[in-house]
């Protein structure tokens, strides 16, 4: 991951309707990904992971041209099935006519979702700094002001996304490997969960739509034969959950989770992140994650186990 996130898709620019006259009247709607998020959080990486897996990338297109770029697709007799648009600061100018487009594009029935790439003020200043390149925000200020601006203006459009992606902690490897777990496969499923166990002494992960605390249970970490151990050893998972509550816990939660996923699909939100927090983010978090996500899966819940914080201390 580095703050070079403006480079150009090749194929952007060599769209082809594939006809001379009128659209045919069965033309399929192509699928549309929005990239967007903070300068320098890796919008490129993931653009390229889209390009790679066959979608028709089009890099920092005004958000006024989205739905004309859609109608594009759909003229195009299946050439073009799948569409990801990079909508990034650069077109400021435009970005206000971002949410009409959405609205257009939501009244043509496509299917379209908004991917926001996350990272913290820390990892953002580090990237600019490696490669020397300013913020395209921060004018005559710090790297810290552009990122300020560009929290602002961006917050909205956060809190509209379909997927977040904190790239904080993230290489390009396993940011590539989390594009290709959300994006790779031939039929998008119903609802796609993330669980994540943490650690609370390194942070709430920013990217988390529900959080859970398991701090409540007592911690292996004063067991002197279970201490070098992780949540994925079964003595260690044994341990947690014998504990009074935890299976209490477990059952109850998956229940509520299976209310929230029924009101997510609803409202078509395809991805939700669990995060599940312990002190360390070793033992009980990473014993519970492995628990919650079994249940996940259980209910035809596309599921994918993250532990962040494990191996750090």
């Amino acid at each position: 991951m580095n703050a070079q996130d403006h480079e150009n898709h090749g194929n952007g620019a060599q769209v082809s309707t594939g006809t001379t006259g009128e659209a045919p009247e069965a033309a399929a709607i192509p699928e549309l990904v929005i990239i967007s998020g903070m300068s320098g959080a890796g919008r490129s990486t993931a653009a390229k992971c889209l390009e790679d897996l066959g979608w028709f990338v089009v890099d920092n297109l005004p958000p006024a041209l989205i739905p004309t770029m859609v109608d594009l697709g759909a003229r195009s007799q299946g050439n073009v099935a799948r569409i990801a648009v990079v909508v990034d600061v650069r077109g400021r100018r435009f970005f206000d006519n971002l949410r009409e487009s959405l609205a257009d594009l939501a009244a043509k029935n496509v299917k379209r979702r908004v991917l926001f790439l996350e990272a913290s003020d820390d990892a953002l200043v580090r990237r600019f700094e490696s490669v020397r390149r300013p913020h395209p925000l921060q004018g005559d200020g710090r790297i810290v002001d552009g990122i300020d601006a560009e929290r602002d203006l961006l917050r909205e459009l956060r809190g509209d996304a379909d997927l977040v992606i904190d790239t904080s902690s993230l290489n390009v490897h396993e940011l590539r490997a989390k594009m290709d777990a959300q994006f790779a496969g031939d039929e998008e499923p119903e609802l796609r969960a993330t669980v994540m166990s943490f650690g609370y002494k390194y942070g709430l992960p920013v990217d988390a739509d529900l959080v859970v605390d398991c701090r409540f249970l007592p911690n292996p970490h004063w067991v002197p034969e279970l201490r070098p151990f992780t949540g994925l050893n079964e003595e260690v998972s044994g341990y947690v959950f014998n504990q009074p509550g935890a299976k209490e816990f477990l059952d109850r939660y998956t229940e509520l989770l299976q209310l929230i996923a029924a009101g997510y699909r609803r409202e078509g939100k395809r991805y939700v992140t669990i995060a599940v927090g312990c002190t360390g983010g070793k033992h009980r978090s990473v014993a519970m994650s492995e628990k919650l996500a079994a249940r996940l899966a259980a209910e035809s819940v596309e599921t994918v186990v993250v532990h962040r914080d494990m191996g750090r201390e």
